[in-house]
């Protein structure tokens, strides 16, 4: 259904399960970053308005997650700690070559967007499938739904803003380029790591 290209290994569920404060750290400020994308998309594309819309109901319901995080990681006795360099998504966003088009460096904002969902959603399911604590197991595959939501939205804005056989062009060389990045990754405790 993600039409990712790279399936994560069950490995990382030990390194996260291992490294379970920092997992959750860093799962904290993915949800803060996320919610402060879409209200840049909003700022950016406030003409928009089923964009905006769509956008602010995103940026709630991400805080959301945020606050959720944060109240498990306190009522497992742990402190939220600094945020650090997301290199995953930094590199996502290097990936297309920075435009003056506007309308196309939305597109491009969108397919990132819709694959930082995506693979999320495919993290918090091999980790919630592997997971023997039961509240965690619990609290990803809730999460794991609204992340699958959120990518199908953005995809769908994107192809809605260009033509669907560009934007799936796009997308399909987003898709290989995030497999060969993965290949190298799973060796630290992040959503995306």
């Amino acid at each position: 259904m993600l039409g990712l290209q790279f399936d994560t290994e069950t490995s990382w569920v030990e390194v996260a399960k291992n490294g379970l404060e920092q997992l959750l750290t860093d799962h904290a400020f993915a949800e803060q970053k996320a919610a402060s994308n879409a209200v840049s998309i909003i700022i950016n594309y406030s003409e928009e308005t089923a964009l905006v819309k769509d956008m602010s109901d995103i940026a709630i319901e991400e805080m959301e997650h945020f606050r959720m995080v944060h109240n498990l990681m306190v009522d497992r006795g742990m402190v939220l700690g600094q945020a650090t360099k997301n290199d995953y998504a930094l590199r996502l966003q290097k990936f297309f070559p920075h435009t003056g088009n506007r309308n196309e460096a939305l597109i491009h904002r969108l397919l990132v967007a819709a694959l930082i969902e995506a693979r999320s959603c495919e993290r918090f399911k091999v980790f919630a499938d592997n997971m023997e604590d039961e509240e965690l197991s619990k609290f990803y595959l809730d999460l794991m739904i609204s992340e699958a939501n959120h990518y199908t939205l953005f995809l769908g804005y994107a192809r809605k803003y260009m033509n669907r056989e560009i934007v799936d062009k796009k997308w399909n060389d987003l898709l290989a380029f995030e497999a060969e990045m993965m290949r190298e990754r799973g060796k630290t405790a992040k959503v995306h790591g």
